[in-house]
């Protein structure tokens, strides 16, 4: 082999090898979360409120029922729960033996009111849709793991008002992490 080739060769390997690692975490399951009746802090209320999730790794029960190894993540201002499974950020911290491994954690990714796959202004209702801000996405997640099987939970949130969405949204029982970029 000439050196040329062997040269262009080696790169190529560690960055494939460095990708088989960092994908190395299970996929998401996706489903959606519906409350309800639920009254925004404008007063107004939808009939269903849907807040769309992916999840990873299997929720663990203490004899109460009450599953124990929840994280809940929540995305930025702009963002939705999909941002997070991608290699940089999935592949460093669900794998087997990373800080969240999926396989001793239930991790939890919703898509916060008005982004992603839930509940938005552009489903249909446009303008008619109830107003709604961090408040109302912070009850929609409390509900989310306070109102099901996700009772306890650790939670994380990106960025400055994300982390303290994510600390008042699992509530006294949770171990807040925030973190900025």
């Amino acid at each position: 082999m000439s050196l040329t080739l062997r040269i262009f060769t080696l790169p190529f390997f560690l960055l494939a090898a460095s990708f088989v690692s960092a994908a190395d975490y299970p996929a998401p399951t996706e489903s959606d979360f519906k409350i309800r009746d639920f009254k925004f802090a404008s007063g107004e209320t939808l009939p269903e409120l849907r807040l769309h999730c992916r999840t990873l790794g299997k929720p663990e029960k203490d004899a109460q029922g009450k599953t124990t190894n929840a994280v809940l993540i929540v995305h930025g201002t702009t963002g939705n729960g999909a941002q997070f499974i991608r290699p940089e950020f999935a592949g460093e911290l669900f794998g087997k033996d990373q800080p969240l491994d999926a396989t001793k954690f239930y991790i939890v990714l919703p898509d916060g009111i008005g982004h992603g796959k839930s509940s938005k202004p552009s489903d249909g209702m446009h303008a008619k849709f109830p107003r709604y801000g961090y408040i109302d996405m912070v009850e929609a997640q409390y509900r989310l793991c306070n109102g099901g099987p996700r009772r306890r939970s650790h939670a994380i949130g990106h960025g400055n008002i994300d982390g303290r969405n994510a600390y008042l949204a699992v509530g006294a029982s949770c171990i807040p992490i925030s973190w900025t970029r």
